[in-house]
């Protein structure tokens, strides 16, 4: 009981010697305005620090104190388990930001980089017209986290027999394995494609095989990814 009430002003003294420290270090207007960046660092990383350390000893002393003993090896002793603490505590709470902030970022596909792109066909019914413009097109890419308009290319536009096929591409900018892009055609009705992607999309050098529609049309889609054919 003695030593826990020791290592707990251990562990309330580096703390409030962490924060004093900081105030301190605010009210003196300690920094350097032409590197604030450099001054932050100094002071979380170096001074914060000392301080934590000092109001360590100064509140096991204290508890110490309080309680009537002085042995300097058990306040030696009593410092170092504080100190254990407060290392548990924030290695503890560095790995509940790291979850936290992994679980909740924003799933990019590929980070800080141009977005891979879906390129697709859709190869119409038999019989069906083949638009004259692409303006009479447009293509999105539906996700659970977001909508994408695609760019149809006319120059890619051709007949598979008595069947038209466009063309297109639409960027994935999103790790996400719910997939799905909606066709519209002016004077025919909406048409809606299950693109069957893992999340992490990897770059696919060759059209995958026709996937039939309800409504007779097929597509078939690739991934390109940048520097990638």
């Amino acid at each position: 009981m003695k030593n826990s009430l020791q290592v707990a002003g251990g562990v309330v003294g580096a703390i409030i010697g962490f924060v004093a420290t900081l105030l301190l270090l605010e009210l003196v207007g300690f920094g350097n305005r032409a590197d604030p960046i450099m001054s932050g660092v100094l002071a979380l990383l170096v001074f914060a620090p000392c301080g934590a350390v000092g109001g360590l000893l100064l509140g096991t002393a204290l508890a110490r104190r309080l309680r009537g003993e002085g042995n300097s090896g058990g306040l030696l002793r009593n410092s170092l388990r504080a100190a254990a603490i407060l290392v548990a505590l924030c290695a503890a709470a560095g790995t509940t930001y790291y979850v936290y902030a992994v679980t909740t970022a924003t799933p990019w596909l590929n980070p800080n980089a141009p977005n891979p792109l879906l390129v697709f066909e859709v190869r119409l019914p038999a019989g069906a017209a083949l638009p004259s413009s692409a303006r009479d097109i447009a293509a999105e890419l539906q996700t659970d986290l977001n909508t994408m308009p695609g760019e149809i290319r006319p120059d890619l536009f051709r007949r598979d027999d008595d069947r038209p096929v466009i063309a297109g591409q639409v960027q994935l900018a999103f790790r996400t394995a719910h997939r799905q892009l909606e066709i519209k055609i002016k004077g025919q009705p909406d048409r809606l494609y299950l693109i069957g992607l893992s999340a992490k999309a990897p770059h696919t050098p060759e059209f995958g095989v026709w996937q039939a529609n309800r409504d007779g049309s097929e597509i078939r889609y690739r991934v390109r990814w940048p520097g990638q054919d």
